[in-house]
């Protein structure tokens, strides 16, 4: 007879209530596993068959008829071993270690549940391995491995948080607390066993609530809160009453007559050891047994009744020396056993760590080479053209009337706004690996501001928005500062903060918030802003890569979603911090603070300033002739001669015929590149082997070829910082 579709999908689902009402209803949970079990056995179907009885054994384990649940996992095992089925042998065996710790037969408990591990791990089953875990636990406990006992309770509750399972993530902070509770921790076992009763109310687990209020009450006992322990106690076995649940309550029993005892209440003490001892011997509770006899030694050794002391006490000692030689030896055989195989674990798990490093570490450098190759190119080709734009600009300016520097200042301004969002893409791997440093020279801050906040000021008319700065009267004419990237700092807000506004009004807030001895003020930048705000949920991932929040961003404000991760890097690279308030519909301020030194204003260079480099000679090699044009008609401003190349070769044969005060060497050329052809001049005998040669590049990796830089004296970027070449020039 085929199994029918519909007795099968039964038998699940009853298997299904049956384990979820458990922790509530545990007779109820026996009446659906065994009606499970009766289809089951109708269909046929063996595999049904056996989770039934896996089920059954559970719950009998629980109840603590300890002969019937070993019987039911062993006739599952049947089953499961015939079907291969790997899975039901573990659920089988954890039952049958249950039975035999609980029996106090650690020895065969242990070597149960190291092989039901050892199949949940294979099949990644977190569920059964936060059991397992509980389990060895209490044994490690016994053998008095305490530091094991805590690794195998925290492993436990590791594996609940994976699944998100409060009530057997609960379960092992009683233990736990336990265990803290006997270092004399109060404070700390309080604490875990209060969070699992919170956990178990809000499950609604009341038999693993009854663990919890036990092991409250030991606490309070410890404390001295007679009172409040006595209330838990009898909570506990309340529970453990309405569930049938034996070892609980042998527990209870023990616990509530020490309590007693500490009161100065003999006789209830006795009369709840005489329940511990009938129930203990009933269900063969050995460690119950053992506890209970000591207790009693020690009540009649006060109230000096010498023989019913001795008695008790020969009792204890007789069956704790079988215990111990009967099951400690065996204990820490197999205990040798699971030292090995967690040696072996750990060496296979430290193989296919190294494996997959190895594996990642080969794809990190593939990918890293790609994407350099690519950022090389990149900047190289989209940067050129912005040089000759940005520089004639600039020479353009020297020249004409005061109406039309205003065009070309604007001109200008587009070309620097155009070259900061190339930036924000090429510089941000420099920024990820940590090979930015910080440029500072003197500055005129005011000045700079005025600048950044002009470049945005056409952004913010054509939008209709207000764009406005303040700045403290205290903070400083000029500091120390890299101008670059304060500029990408404050640009990536400033444009941020227009684009997600659409009325009202941007402000800029500049204020010093402290001095120190040697010389650095301390100053907040706020970026505050009138726009649609930020979700809150969205604050934790706003600085990474790539991020921009669904909620807010639409086409017409775009972005390549590196700006604030930029704006996060550098204002890190200054040893700062940076933090957003926002309000969804009324706005946002972002905020940072950065340390800058007071220095002079700096002196603008003048024409008298620039003659310094009159007659000077230099040899410029560069492929790209509107560049080469360029940088000519800069330098002859200068009173520079300058004598041009096209690649490499022409570099190098050049160099060997006479003498110049300067080389300006672009990388990326035909024939031979920058870098050969500087190593050239320097490892051959020319009369300019040690002559000043800088690498004038749009590529913004070409810095970072390690092999090369001991043979330049810089790297000058295009777009040419004019001021910057100058320097450079003035101080080789």
């Amino acid at each position: 007879m085929k199994p029918q579709p519909d007795d099968s999908s039964k038998v699940i689902s009853l298997l299904e209530e049956a384990y979820a009402s458990r922790t509530s209803d545990l007779h109820h949970s026996i009446k659906l596993a065994k009606k499970a079990h009766s289809i089951s056995v109708t269909i046929p179907d063996k595999r049904l068959m056996g989770k039934s009885l896996n089920q059954l054994s559970l719950f009998y384990m629980i109840m603590g008829n300890y002969k019937r649940s070993i019987s039911m996992a062993k006739e599952a095992i049947v089953y499961f071993t015939e079907l291969g089925d790997e899975k039901g042998i573990a659920d089988a065996g954890y039952n049958i270690a249950g039975t035999y710790y609980k029996t106090d037969n650690y020895h065969l408990g242990l070597i149960h549940l190291i092989n039901s591990l050892t199949i949940y791990r294979k099949f990644d089953d977190h569920h059964n391995q936060a059991r397992v875990h509980k389990s060895l636990g209490t044994i490690y406990e016994f053998i008095g491995d305490r530091k094991n006992a805590i690794n195998s309770y925290e492993s436990a509750i590791k594996s609940a948080k994976k699944i998100k399972d409060q009530d057997l993530e609960s379960n092992a902070y009683n233990p736990l607390s336990g265990i803290y509770l006997k270092q004399k921790k109060l404070k700390k076992a309080l604490a875990l066993v209060e969070k699992a009763i919170r956990m178990k109310e809000q499950t609604g687990d009341l038999r693993g609530l009854a663990f919890s209020l036990y092991g409250r009450g030991k606490v309070f006992m410890a404390m001295e809160l007679y009172a409040e322990a006595e209330v838990d106690f009898k909570k506990a076995l309340d529970i453990h009453m309405q569930f049938g649940e034996k070892l609980g309550r042998g527990m209870v029993y023990h616990k509530i007559s020490l309590l007693y005892v500490k009161m100065g209440e003999a006789t209830k003490a006795k009369e709840y050891l005489a329940k511990a001892l009938d129930l203990s011997k009933r269900y063969n509770i050995v460690i119950i047994k053992i506890k209970c006899k000591y207790l009693l030694y020690q009540i009649y050794k006060r109230e000096n009744q010498t023989e019913k002391a001795l008695e008790y006490l020969e009792e204890y000692l007789k069956q704790k020396e079988e215990v111990i030689n009967t099951q400690t030896l065996q204990v820490i055989e197999n205990y040798e056993l699971i030292t090995q195989m967690k040696s072996l674990e750990k060496e296979a798990q430290l193989q296919k760590e190294k494996a997959d490093i190895i594996d990642k570490k080969d794809k990190a450098e593939q990918s890293a080479r790609v994407k350099q190759e690519f950022l090389s190119t990149m900047s190289h080709e989209i940067r050129t053209p912005l040089n000759a734009v940005i520089t004639i600009t600039s020479l353009l300016k020297d020249r004409f009337i005061e109406e039309e520097k205003e065009l070309l200042d604007s001109l200008q301004y587009a070309s620097n706004n155009l070259l900061l969002i190339i930036n924000d893409i090429l510089d941000f791997t420099k920024l990820d690996t940590g090979k930015v440093q910080l440029e500072n020279r003197p500055c005129h801050f005011i000045p700079l501001i005025n600048r950044i906040m002009k470049t945005y000021e056409s952004m913010a008319k054509e939008k209709g928005l207000n764009l406005h700065l303040q700045v403290d009267e205290e903070v400083a004419q000029a500091y120390e500062l890299d101008e670059t990237k304060l500029s990408q700092i404050m640009g990536n807000l400033v444009s941020n903060a227009i684009k997600y506004t659409d009325t009202g009004d941007v402000d800029v807030e500049i204020l010093k918030r402290g001095s120190d001895e040697e010389g650095y003020d301390e100053l907040l930048f706020q970026i505050i802003d009138t726009g649609i705000g930020i979700p809150e949920s969205y604050f934790d991932e706003m600085f990474q890569s790539f991020s921009q929040p669904k909620a807010v961003t639409t086409r017409k404000q775009g972005g390549s979603g590196l700006g604030l991760a930029i704006v996060k890097k550098l204002v890190d690279l200054h040893h700062g911090t940076v933090q957003v308030e926002s309000v969804l519909g009324k706005g946002s301020v972002f905020k940072f603070n950065i340390r800058l030194k007071r220095s002079e204003i700096p002196t603008q260079l003048g024409a008298k300033n620039r003659n310094l480099l009159q007659n000077k000679t230099v040899l410029l090699a560069e492929d790209n002739l509107v560049n080469a044009m360029v940088v000519r008609k800069l330098l002859s401003n200068w009173g520079i001669t300058t004598e041009h190349v096209l690649n490499g070769i022409e570099a190098v044969k050049k160099s060997q015929l006479k003498p110049f005060d300067f080389i300006l060497m672009d990388i990326h050329m035909p024939e031979m590149n920058g870098f050969d052809a500087t190593a050239y001049i320097r490892e051959h005998e020319s009369p300019n082997v040690k002559s000043p040669i800088f690498a004038l590049t749009a590529d913004i990796t070409a810095e970072h070829e390690e092999e090369y830089l001991a043979y330049f004296n810089g790297f000058l970027r295009k777009p040419i910082e004019i001021d910057k070449l100058y320097e450079a020039l003035i101080k080789a």
